[in-house]
């Protein structure tokens, strides 16, 4: 197995910095102007929430793997099989959904966000080279055949992302990512998880 790691943007970070700017111009001239001490506006956990599902999802980790892949079919006795090396890019992030939860502390002038654990948001598979295809004696290769080698070329493409533990980096960008996007004066963002980190799938032999 072969892989390539790709780091993170800084011009990742710079557009969805942009995006959330863009995000409460329309709402608000300046997202923390409720911090002055002359406004009378509280700093409340929906402002926060609205700042971050400004951003429908924090892609925070791309990954460029590349993996040999056997793919195997039998079917009454007779088996077809093919070997591939395959090239994809393997994208994890964290999803904002319903479960972002919100505490602020307006005398300890913290901010704690809970939000869910990076997970593999897409799988884009850039090249397949196929090797030593052979069919089975009543089982030979069809056209359909190609979207089910491309599919399990799919799935084990993603394993080999999470064995190579693209989400956890994800986990790290994304808290990295968020305490830049809620930082306020004087106060001190805190995030954490909604659950524990998933579990790595077996890679595929």
């Amino acid at each position: 197995m072969i892989h390539r790691r790709a780091g993170i943007g800084l011009a990742l970070l710079a557009l969805v910095v942009a995006a959330v700017v863009g995000y409460g111009a329309g709402r608000l001239q300046n997202p923390w102007s409720v911090l002055r001490p002359h406004d009378s506006t509280q700093l409340t956990d929906q402002l926060v929430v609205d700042q971050i599902k400004a951003v429908a999802k924090l892609v925070t980790s791309e990954t460029t793997v590349r993996d040999v892949v056997v793919y195997r079919n039998s079917w009454l006795g007779s088996t077809k099989e093919t070997l591939i090396v395959a090239t994809g890019t393997v994208m994890a992030g964290i999803a904002l959904d319903s479960t972002v939860r919100v505490r602020i502390d307006q005398n300890a002038r913290t901010v704690a966000v809970r939000i869910p654990h990076a997970r593999v948001l897409n799988v884009a598979v850039t090249r397949l080279q196929t090797y030593d295809e052979r069919s089975g004696l009543w089982n030979p290769f069809h056209p359909s055949d190609r979207d089910s080698i491309f599919q399990h070329v799919r799935a084990q493409l993603q394993q080999t992302g999470e064995q190579l533990d693209v989400t956890a980096r994800a986990d790290s960008s994304a808290v990295q990512l968020l305490r830049t996007l809620l930082g306020a004066p004087g106060y001190t963002v805190v995030v954490d998880f909604r659950l524990p980190p998933p579990v790595p799938s077996p890679a595929n032999n």
